[in-house]
């Protein structure tokens, strides 16, 4: 098997069979061998009925669904899963992105040895103010965080090797930010290529604003994770030595005032700056043993899947 493609949707029954088509003729002027992975994420219209009787037509398809709505990164991660192609693709449902790019961008990546391409809407047919302000902004700040030179970081076409998927975790919505997990995985060969976007035909999106603010707070989370996640006591830790340290300082020399200095003064307990002596101890003892949990909680961690799958077509 050559390329797998994993399409992740929700309520995109009117746009399946279309779309199924759509793969097919894209592959008739190329070599590559290839098989089409739907991942239902609990859609409540026909989307699986339609996939299952896809899946029935074509050798080469195959279907998951999920009990209910866990979102885009677990339908992917179940789909990266079951790949078993050397590259693999990624797709949205709603037909605004074209197949035909795939066979394209898997020749550029093997051609310039990339370990991942993503897809760039530069043309996009989406509101102005809701949709391309707020995503020019969210690339310009994951670019910063990340280094990587890329334009549009959650287009939901790409393609990768084999091994960047099977080694990449996804988690809450952290599918907006595939490459910078490739990248920490230490596959930094990103390219990134130019696709055609079309208006959506059927139906609405199914994502809110509020995705670029939480998008915001995650690539927080991502880099804050990557440099202390496998070492959580070095930031926690560090702090609390501080404070603690501190508040020691500073408690030694209110003493030390009080016994050779001004030794007519009131009593340390009645000084407010003993207090805030005592709370800097208190706190930084709270960070020391934050990261001393952090760190039980990391070598006794399981990784539990996320979501519970209720029918598959094979």
């Amino acid at each position: 098997m050559d390329v797998s493609i994993v399409i992740p949707l929700y309520n995109e029954s009117e746009s399946l069979e279309e779309l199924n088509e759509w793969i097919n003729r894209s592959f008739i002027d190329h070599s590559f061998s290839f098989e089409i992975i739907y991942i239902d994420d609990g859609s409540n219209d026909k989307s699986w009925k339609i996939i299952e009787k896809i899946a029935k037509r074509n050798n080469n398809v195959k279907g998951i669904s999920f009990n209910k709505n866990y979102g885009k990164s677990q339908a992917l991660r179940v789909g990266f899963i079951e790949c078993k192609g050397k590259y693999v693709a990624t797709l949205d449902a709603d037909l605004q992105d074209s197949p035909e790019e795939i066979p394209v961008m898997i020749d550029k990546l093997i051609n310039n040895e990339f370990d991942m391409i993503s897809g760039w809407k530069k043309k996009r047919y989406d509101s102005y103010f809701f949709k391309k302000i707020p995503s020019l902004f969210f690339n310009i700040v994951a670019r910063f965080f990340s280094g990587i030179k890329l334009n549009d970081f959650n287009c939901g076409i790409k393609v990768y090797k084999i091994e960047v998927i099977k080694s990449i975790n996804l988690y809450a919505d952290m599918h907006r930010f595939i490459p910078i997990l490739a990248k920490n995985e230490g596959f930094k060969k990103i390219g990134e290529h130019v696709v055609k976007h079309q208006p959506r035909k059927y139906g609405v999106s199914k994502f809110g604003n509020e995705r670029f603010v939480r998008g915001f707070l995650d690539i927080i989370t991502l880099w804050f994770t990557n440099k202390f996640g496998r070492r959580p006591m070095h930031f926690f830790g560090l702090i609390g030595s501080i404070m603690i340290v501190i508040g020691i300082l500073f408690t030694i020399y209110l003493g030390y005032n009080k016994l050779f200095i001004d030794t007519s003064s009131r009593m340390i307990t009645t000084r407010p700056e003993f207090y805030v002596a005592l709370t800097t101890m208190i706190l930084g003892a709270q960070f020391f043993i934050a990261g001393f949990i952090a760190e039980l909680i990391l070598k006794f961690n399981l990784n539990k899947d996320k979501y519970s799958i209720k029918n598959k077509t094979f």
